[in-house]
C-alpha cells in the first residue's frame, strides 16, 4: 500500500506491504515528488517491493496508524513508533543491529555514530554506522536524525534540506520536551 500526504514537514510518502513499513520519504514540496523519491529509494535498495503474504486489511490498519503518527510527529508532538513493524529484509546482521539500536534512542535524545557502534559490539565502526544511517529506508520511524557525529556535530542527513532538516527535527523534539517539563 502506497500512501502520500501533506504534513508540517512537507509531503510524505510510505510503502507498506506484508504488515511492515518498507520505506518512507518526507520533506518534499509535492506528493508526486515524495512518491518519486520513495520509488528511487526502493529501486536503489535491497528492500523487496512486495510480499506474497500481504493482508490488505493489516496493511490498511498499519497505514492508518503510520499516517496519523507521522502527522502528529510533524506537528512537534512526542510520538512513539517503536511498535510499528518495519522491513529489515536484505539487511546484514550488523545493519539490523544498528537499526534496532537507533530505534531505541528515546524521543528528544541523541546518540553518536560511535556510541551506536559501541552499543552493537563494534567499537570503532562509527563510519559503518554512518553508512547504515545514510541508507535508512524508513527515516523518522528509524530516527536517524537523532544520530550525531562526535562532539555533538550534526554529521550528515540525506532528507531534503539536509542538515537544516536534521536541525529542525532535533529542535522540534527539544522544544516539545521543554513544554512537557513545564
Amino acid at each position: 500500500m502506497l500512501k502520500s500526504f501533506d504534513t508540517a514537514l512537507g509531503h510524505m510518502a510510505f510503502l507498506i506491504d506484508g504488515g511492515e513499513v518498507l520505506a518512507l520519504t518526507f520533506g518534499y514540496p509535492t506528493a508526486m515528488a515524495a512518491r518519486k523519491a520513495l520509488n528511487e529509494r526502493l529501486d536503489s535498495s535491497a528492500s523487496p517491493r512486495s510480499k506474497t503474504t500481504s493482508d490488505p486489511g493489516e496493511d490498511a490498519y498499519l497505514a492508518e496508524q503510520l499516517e496519523e503518527r507521522l502527522s502528529r510527529f510533524a506537528e512537534g508532538e512526542a510520538v512513539d513508533f517503536d511498535d510499528l513493524p518495519i522491513s529489515i529484509a536484505g539487511l546484514t546482521k550488523f545493519q539490523r543491529q544498528v537499526i534496532a539500536a537507533c530505534r531505541a534512542i528515546p524521543w528528544g535524545e541523541t546518540s553518536t555514530y560511535g556510541e551506536l557502534a559501541d552499543s552493537v559490539g563494534h567499537p570503532g565502526a562509527a563510519r559503518a554506522v554512518g553508512s547504515v544511517m545514510s541508507n535508512n529506508r524508513i527515516p523518522l520511524v528509524v530516527p536517524c536524525h537523532r544520530v550525531l557525529a562526535s562532539g555533538g556535530r550534526l554529521g550528515g542527513y540525506s532528507a531534503p534540506e539536509g542538515l537544516a532538516m536534521k536541525q529542525r527535527l532535533l529542535e522540534a523534539e527539544q522544544a516539545a520536551l521543554q513544554e512537557l517539563a513545564q
